[in-house]
């Protein structure tokens, strides 16, 4: 059983950044940010391989370059960092861990645990 608890969202100007945080109770060996917006799918924005530390990235142009995933092991938290912020990355950002075999970390069926949700909204 993993229990995840994310932190630092809040409102920001569209330009800013922010840093959000996700603690982990257990071991997993996989961890991953996605975000959710109204009305559309959870989409995989970060992920990370917790014992190697590599990160992972979707493909996607616009969200290229502007988020960074990492991780303390120490304190079993993994931190996204958000930059130059756009209204179109208002949504609630979600935690994941423990990713399934043969899944794609992309999609929300590769993870077994899921934490509450924190909201980022970005204004123009």
């Amino acid at each position: 059983q993993v229990h995840l608890v994310e932190s630092g969202g809040g409102s920001v100007q569209t330009g800013g950044s922010l840093r959000l945080s996700c603690e982990a109770s257990g071991s997993t060996n996989f961890m991953a940010w996605f975000r959710q917006a109204p009305g559309k799918e959870r989409e995989g924005v970060a992920g990370i391989d917790v014992g190697r530390g590599r990160p992972y990235y979707p493909d996607s142009i616009s969200m290229k370059g502007r988020f960074t995933i990492s991780q303390d092991q120490s304190k079993k938290t993994i931190y996204l960092e958000i930059a130059n912020l756009k209204p179109e990355d208002s949504a609630v950002y979600y935690c994941a861990a423990k990713l399934r075999m043969n899944i794609r970390w992309t999609q929300t069926s590769a993870f077994a645990y899921w934490g509450q949700g924190t909201q980022v909204t970005v204004s123009s």
